[in-house]
């Protein structure tokens, strides 16, 4: 008899461990489906939002360009899971916008702009509307693409990322297409700008394929990922460490991260004019980045400009704002490329910026 209380204690110890595993799994299995289900809804979140500020380009913009967004294809993506898939290897599917000012002739030719937008995971937005609105009054083509990674078009394009490496591509691939598709785009007049990120992608493209492009700018740009690993948040140096980007850490792969980064590309700038702008209290991109890169051009005898500003309030985005200094920098910006790309128009002081971009006031 006391065998078999022993044998029903056992038989229920049993029981209620594989009860608690199952529970444990199924809080889980739940707590897995929560993430899933919250990923899924930001994504959603940010595709409304891409809608909503798509809406307001024509609101901000409209009176002065026409506005479109177009559908193209860059490089394959750079990690594919499955080779004999179907479609394995085909071309990445992207949109880009375009904006044409609504009075040029478009029987004659005019110089393009193409402006990646910054951030890890973001977009072109309407941050950008005053600046467009600059550029459209020089009488510039501008497109701007929406490359692999970015946000507001769903979970998988996000996860397309490829930081400094396809997204490059991606943005040349935008350039290759007006000239295919936009007979009045000269494609002898060329220019490439961006801030952070976006000049990140500038200079990496002057570097890749200088014939391309007659002039670049490089607004704060992120120039040194291992220093960037170092001074970032553990949850920053997840994004790039994650599955589906770089998948390793700058401490297990730091020539993965030198491929990336511009200040270890510096030798490979040829004779692209090429203007940065930086400055000390830049809370995004710390100085020391872009330090490193003009040091590096500097080491490698190459011909460029810059400028290191010092304490301008606005910090990372000191000179993208609305602020006085900030249109100052800007005409500085325009004058750098009108001496390259000859717009019809130009824009030689503060109070032509302001009539162009804030509509006369």
């Amino acid at each position: 008899m006391k065998n078999i209380y022993l044998l029903l204690f056992f038989i229920l110890a049993i029981g209620k461990s594989q009860m608690v595993a199952q529970e444990k799994e199924s809080k889980d299995e739940i707590i897995e489906k929560m993430g899933n289900q919250i990923s899924n809804l930001r994504h959603s979140l940010d595709q409304l939002g891409k809608g909503i500020d798509d809406i307001l380009w024509y609101q901000k913009v409209g009176d002065v360009a026409h506005v479109d967004k177009v559908t193209m294809t860059g490089p394959p993506l750079w990690k594919e899971k499955n080779e004999t898939a179907q479609g394995y290897g085909n071309p990445l599917i992207f949109s880009s916008y375009v904006f044409v000012p609504k009075d040029i002739d478009p029987n004659k030719k005019y110089p393009l702009i193409v402006f990646p937008h910054g951030g890890v995971h973001s977009s072109f937005g309407t941050f950008y509307a005053h600046i467009i609105r600059e550029l459209m009054a020089q009488q510039y083509i501008v497109v701007a693409a929406e490359y692999r990674g970015s946000t507001g078009y769903g979970k998988r394009h996000y996860e397309n990322i490829d930081y400094g490496g396809r997204e490059v591509g991606d943005v040349d691939a935008s350039r290759e297409f007006m000239i295919e598709n936009y007979s009045f785009v000269d494609k002898n007049r060329i220019g490439i700008i961006g801030w952070s990120h976006g000049g990140l992608i500038t200079l990496l493209n002057i570097f890749e394929k200088p014939d391309n492009y007659k002039v670049a700018y490089a607004g704060v740009p992120v120039s040194d990922l291992i220093a960037r690993m170092g001074y970032k948040t553990q949850g920053y140096r997840d994004l790039y460490s994650a599955d589906y980007h770089i998948g390793k850490t700058a401490y297990e792969n730091v020539e993965e991260y030198k491929r990336r980064s511009p200040a270890y590309n510096a030798h490979k700038l040829k004779n692209t004019p090429l203007l940065i702008h930086t400055n000390t209290n830049d809370n995004d991109v710390n100085v020391l980045e872009v330090e490193h890169l003009i040091s590096s051009l500097k080491a490698n005898n190459k011909k460029f400009e810059y400028k290191i500003y010092d304490e301008i309030p606005g910090g990372h985005i000191f000179n993208r704002i609305d602020t006085q200094h900030a249109r100052e920098v800007r005409v500085d910006i325009y004058k750098y490329l009108d001496k390259h790309l000859y717009p019809p128009r130009k824009i030689r002081n503060v109070q032509e910026l302001t009539k162009a971009s804030y509509k006369g006031f």
